[in-house]
């Protein structure tokens, strides 16, 4: 199994970025879909998560600007980021939880910067 982050980039402040995450192989039992970030010299943090059921969640920090989606048929899972801020600023992860296992994607970065 394999997932494969693209999309980010350098955006200005304000500015929108869509990342997707495609998953390569079959995974049984997934629980969740997530989009985890990582800004420097800061810890990992879960920043959105879609549910096997659909359910969506978010912290606080991005709720409002970003939106978790999936396409079942593509295996893809995406994360629209829209009115972005300097401290959008990180590398974005994401990661596939199931009953089993945890699987990560390489990460992607993403540049908020005038």
């Amino acid at each position: 199994v394999q997932l494969q982050a693209s999309g980010g980039g350098l955006v200005q402040p304000g500015g929108s970025l869509r990342l997707s995450c495609v998953v390569s192989g079959r995974i049984s039992g997934i629980t969740s879909r997530n989009w985890y970030r990582q800004a420097p010299g800061k810890e990992r943090e879960l920043i959105a998560t879609i549910t096997g059921g659909g359910i969506t969640n978010y912290a606080d920090s991005v709720k409002g600007r970003f939106t978790i989606s999936r396409d079942n048929a593509k295996n893809t899972v995406y994360l629209q980021m829209n009115s972005l801020k300097p401290e959008d600023t990180a590398v974005y992860y994401c990661n596939v939880e199931s009953v089993w296992s945890n699987y990560w994607g390489q990460g992607t970065q993403v540049t908020v910067s005038s």
